[in-house]
């Protein structure tokens, strides 16, 4: 058996904290040595564990009435609970057992400072009582400076911001007196509650399954939770399907998000806000528009929903208004890349606008497959032939219109001078070509004569013979 002596000796070595313990482990069996306990509460209270310093305070003062620097402690813990009539006993029993000169004065100052709180908390009540919650909030301010463990003021705080539309500093005061009060089911059922009307289904999941673990049968915490799940499962299914690009499918979800929540504000805008996205990034500018503007009607500053309107616009060839939207969003968040690529191309487009269009000749969107392309291209050639035209004056428009058609079917049908186009380029522009040899398509007439507009290898293969 290895002797106390020796295990304290080496404890002490390492954790000096840890001796004070194990000494009182070890005592002379003696369980009325008030000094023991002390000890070991001065030591709880160095290591910040002033709850567990209370007991053996009381133990102290139980042992030893006189012991003034015992109830000072515990008084000034009492005082940071709240618990001021308790506190105020404890103060006044200093000064009548034979106080040292600073012991007095420190008793005297707390019993002054205990005095005001108690007035301080009257005026929070009464005001709170009235429904004047911003005095109320005034007056817990103060109190809890002194009190800061007081778990039933931080509560009422709580309730006064939640009535003032403050709910994440009420979510503060309410995690604090969960952790101040044990088996606080009801601190942990509000957090999860405003969490939820703040649109934070996932954190509101998680401040539920607290109250649960410390009472499974809470009734109001089980019927929140199956609300809150649902909600939450939905909301992760939509996102999955957006990263799979099936944004139809998400889309639908997000319907049923709105419809499983309909009271809270928050989840419909951000339903919307993700429905615009899934319009945008398929291809659908109008009800990508639509619903984007929904949204930026309830939040003008949501850059999600500028940029997604952005894109819409682009595909909508609505330059102006894609630009300003871009604007609008790199006004919020500068560092954003992709709204500055963004506002770039949308720049582009539109000086390339104001120039050659190659979809506008065809008549087609600029999200058109390229079997749409090459049908609008033989519907266009077919009828702007310069064969079909006698006059000469009509003759050289259509060979004009004739050379533009031809030109926007060779770019648009290739993938690589598509993709330069889209990206603000003409690819059939001198200027924009380094070292180029100028527009291939700018030539006369004569040497497009006797190609086959319906043919779709271009206009260089076969010959069509128009009578």
């Amino acid at each position: 058996m290895v002797a106390p002596g020796s295990v304290t000796s080496r404890l002490g070595s390492v954790f000096p904290f840890l001796l004070v313990l194990v000494d009182l482990q070890y005592e002379d069996g003696d369980p009325d040595n008030y000094i023991a306990y002390y000890r070991r509460a001065t030591v709880f209270l160095a290591m910040g564990k002033s709850k567990a310093a209370l007991p053996d305070l009381t133990k102290v003062i139980q042992l030893k009435m006189d012991f003034t620097a015992a109830r000072l402690q515990r008084g000034h813990l009492l005082l940071k609970q709240g618990k001021l009539d308790e506190a105020e006993d404890d103060f006044k029993k200093v000064l009548k057992s034979n106080p040292s000169e600073n012991e007095e004065k420190e008793a005297q100052s707390q019993l002054i400072k205990s005095d005001e709180m108690q007035r301080l908390r009257s005026q929070a009540l009464n005001a709170f009582g009235s429904g004047d919650y911003t005095a109320a909030i005034a007056f817990l301010d103060k109190i809890l400076e002194v009190c800061v463990w007081d778990a039933e003021l931080r509560e009422l705080r709580a309730e006064c911001f939640i009535k003032e539309g403050e709910p994440r500093k009420a979510i503060s005061d309410l995690k604090a007196a969960s952790k101040l009060k044990n088996d606080n089911t009801e601190a942990f059922y509000k957090i999860s509650t405003l969490y939820y009307q703040l649109g934070d289904h996932e954190l509101s999941l998680s401040e539920v399954r607290e109250c649960l673990k410390l009472d499974q049968d809470h009734k109001r915490c089980f019927a929140h939770y199956k609300q809150v799940k649902k909600l939450n499962k939905l909301i992760e299914s939509a996102e999955e399907l957006i990263r799979d690009g099936r944004y139809t499918d998400a889309t639908s979800k997000y319907e049923s998000v709105m419809k499983t929540e309909p009271s809270i504000a928050e989840y419909t805008v951000r339903s919307k806000e993700r429905i615009c996205h899934c319009f945008s990034k398929d291809e659908k500018p109008v009800e990508a528009i639509r619903v984007c503007s929904e949204v930026l009607q309830m939040e003008p500053d949501n850059v999600n929903a500028l940029k997604d309107r952005a894109e819409a616009y682009l595909i909508e060839e609505m330059y102006d208004e894609a630009i300003q939207d871009y604007e609008t969003a790199q006004e919020h968040n500068e560092n954003d890349q992709q709204i500055r690529e963004g506002l770039e191309k949308a720049q582009r487009l539109l000086k390339q606008s104001q120039k050659r269009d190659y979809y506008k000749i065809l008549g087609v969107k600029r999200n058109a497959k390229k079997q749409e392309i090459i049908k609008a291209y033989r519907k266009l050639a077919l009828q702007w032939h310069p064969d079909n035209f006698q006059n000469e004056e009509e003759k050289k428009k259509a060979e004009k219109k004739f050379i533009d058609i031809a030109a926007a079917k060779e770019v648009l049908s290739d993938p690589e001078m598509r993709k330069k186009f889209d990206d603000g380029e003409d690819p059939l522009d001198a200027e924009s070509q380094q070292g180029g040899g100028g527009n291939p398509f700018h030539r006369s007439w004569n040497s497009w004569q006797g190609f086959n507009p319906f043919s779709s290898g271009g206009p260089f293969r076969f010959k069509f013979h128009f009578n």
